[in-house]
């Protein structure tokens, strides 16, 4: 590590002064999500975009009390399956304020979809609009474009997406059935640190609003996907910094009369607003002469810090011990508590924690509140899922 990161750039003293009362009583690990600061996150990307309908990715964090907050403060919702659809109609949310933005679709879900009355779909294969033709009729579609990931932490390439011709095709094929070729999307990549990404894929949808357009298409929205960051370890600019220029892109591309505009915003609604607090299982080495410890928590991988693979998300951790100077301070190896190897978290990269930190011990894993609980694994080595609790403060 290049600097030592202060507790205080992440969470007010007092802030952290409840975390760590309402943790005394807690057995770990556990989530906390502090409900203030999604609805300071919604309100801040709701004042940057005045014109973007938000649409939250529901997988980010699918907690009944942070999907109430978001429902209150007038959200929609990006499902990706009928298990999320069902979740968000039973608080009360209306269909047409959800779009199934998944590509990958059993045929019975979308006709359960539609029943249900969601009119919205994303797909990117003809197979997929052939389904939605069957099961969908009448609902509006929007084609999603392939993105690299190019500067994302977290890339989600390859697997979602076509190339520009094959949309071109698809909506085509999609005038002829009884459907409504609405819109294109993307997804640059979660946790992009490169603004230029976004720049690109409008470029690319401008192109193809005009080509169809030719084809006597006209296209209504753009779905500007998820990709918006949370403060982790390595800074990112600001939220309004990263709107700002996504905006200027639009109006470059599109002038002043926009389409209608989405954002699926997930990780930058809630990550920051979570903590993880874990506790030290064991502290060990591998050898006498084996220069750093090994610190064992009672959170890893299979309890949700999936994101840690490859040490592609690196969460600001601290100790519940006051601030320390670099020399009171030893860099460790950071490991999840099951019996798989897999479960290292931090092993190339090297966090700094108290030298005289012991078994025991709390731990406080920051920005924690998106892709954890929902990718905790439910019962590996019996371990079960990682629980989760809600808060003001």
């Amino acid at each position: 590590m290049e600097k030592q990161y202060l507790l205080s750039e992440y969470i007010h003293p007092e802030e952290f002064e409840y975390i760590k009362k309402f943790s005394q009583d807690k057995e770990t690990p556990f989530l906390l999500i502090n409900l203030n600061k999604v609805e300071e996150k919604y309100d801040e990307l709701r004042h940057c975009m005045p014109f973007a309908k938000i649409y939250y990715a529901i997988k980010a964090n699918p907690n009944n009390e942070v999907l109430k907050v978001l429902n209150s403060k007038g959200s929609c919702f990006d499902i990706a399956t009928i298990y999320e659809l069902d979740k968000i109609l039973a608080l009360g949310v209306s269909p047409e304020r959800i779009s199934y933005g998944n590509t990958i679709k059993k045929e019975k879900d979308i006709a359960y979809a539609y029943k249900k009355g969601v009119r919205l779909f994303a797909t990117d294969s003809e197979s997929d609009l052939n389904k939605i033709c069957r099961q969908a009729p009448g609902s509006k579609v929007f084609f999603r474009l392939l993105a690299d990931g190019s500067g994302a932490d977290w890339p989600l390439s390859r697997k979602f997406g076509a190339h520009p011709d094959m949309i071109f095709r698809l909506a085509l094929k999609c005038k002829k059935m009884n459907l409504i070729p609405y819109g294109l999307s993307f997804h640059v990549g979660s946790q992009q640190r490169d603004i230029g990404q976004w720049d690109d894929a409008i470029a690319r949808c401008r192109y193809l609003f005009t080509s169809l357009e030719d084809a006597d298409i006209s296209l209504k929205m753009i779905n500007l996907g998820g990709g918006l960051p949370a403060k982790y370890l390595r800074p990112t600019p600001s939220i309004e910094t990263y709107t700002k220029e996504i905006t200027r892109f639009l109006k470059e591309d599109f002038g002043e009369n926009l389409p209608e505009i989405l954002i699926e915003p997930g990780r930058s609604i809630v990550g920051e607003a979570g903590v993880i607090v874990s506790e030290v299982i064991m502290i060990s080495q591998k050898s006498t002469s084996d220069h750093y410890s090994w610190v064992y928590l009672d959170v890893g991988k299979f309890g949700g810090l999936i994101e840690t693979m490859d040490e592609a998300i690196k969460y600001p951790i601290f100790t519940d011990i006051s601030q320390k100077k670099l020399e009171e301070l030893i860099e460790v190896i950071l490991a999840g508590p099951t019996c798989d190897s897999m479960d290292i978290l931090y092993e190339k990269f090297r966090y700094r924690l108290d030298k005289n930190i012991k078994e025991g011990d709390k731990v406080f894993i920051f920005s924690t509140g998106a892709y954890t609980a929902s990718y905790s694994s439910i019962e590996f080595n019996g371990i079960p899922p990682l629980r989760v609790y809600t808060a003001r403060f």
